[in-house]
């Protein structure tokens, strides 16, 4: 689904808070019929929302899929170093984005091209807000982690060390990882093998 202020690189982000992220992933999912089995799916940044989104709806979910991301936990939030002045977030360089840890590999210069050509500017408001927490239930829906930019056993460590990226993993009931080495984009780099592990996911 394509969540507030991102519609095009026309759209109007300044106003655009996490809450609104929140509201329309959460929304759509109680919209949706209750004989349907609903799987929530998030990439990067889109991780913590989604699982915010989790925490308004708990009992609609059958499952949450993270591609190289995850939950954060309550009282933090994606990018507190922003400054409010700030309204959106363009796509970084290349060499900046690495240098963040989001890495290129599996991509040519010509998918670079056209995903350059696509990207759109993040509102700012969704990453600079912090979460809030309140239904333990959210750690009862079950989980998978596609982990791409870095091998599973290394997220694990990160969630028992108590990792503030992957902290939050450690409380959840029931949490599945699957690897599949690649970079931060594998629906551009391993698009066939990303769309198996979410099928194989969602079917779980």
């Amino acid at each position: 689904m394509t969540l507030p202020g991102l519609d095009s690189a026309d759209s109007d982000r300044a106003g655009i808070r996490l809450d609104d992220h929140i509201s329309a992933i959460a929304d759509a999912v109680a919209a949706t019929p209750s004989s349907e089995r609903v799987v929530l799916v998030a990439h990067s940044g889109a991780g913590p929302v989604a699982y915010a989104a989790s925490d308004r709806v708990p009992d609609r979910l059958a499952r949450i899929v993270y591609v190289d991301s995850g939950p954060l936990q309550t009282g933090t939030a994606l990018r507190e170093d922003l400054d409010a002045s700030v309204t959106e977030i363009p796509l970084p360089s290349w060499s900046e984005l690495e240098a963040e840890g989001s890495s290129l590999d599996g991509l040519d210069d010509a998918t670079l091209k056209i995903f350059r050509s696509r990207a759109v500017p993040e509102p700012a408001g969704p990453a600079r807000d912090r979460l809030e927490l309140v239904d333990s239930s959210r750690l009862d829906v079950p989980t998978t982690v596609i982990c791409t930019s870095f091998p599973s056993e290394v997220i694990q460590q990160m969630a028992g060390a108590g990792h503030p990226m992957a902290a939050e993993l450690a409380q959840i009931a029931k949490v599945d990882y699957v690897d599949l080495p690649t970079g931060h984009w594998p629906m551009w780099s391993r698009p066939a093998d990303l769309a198996t592990a979410i099928d194989a996911a969602a079917r779980d």
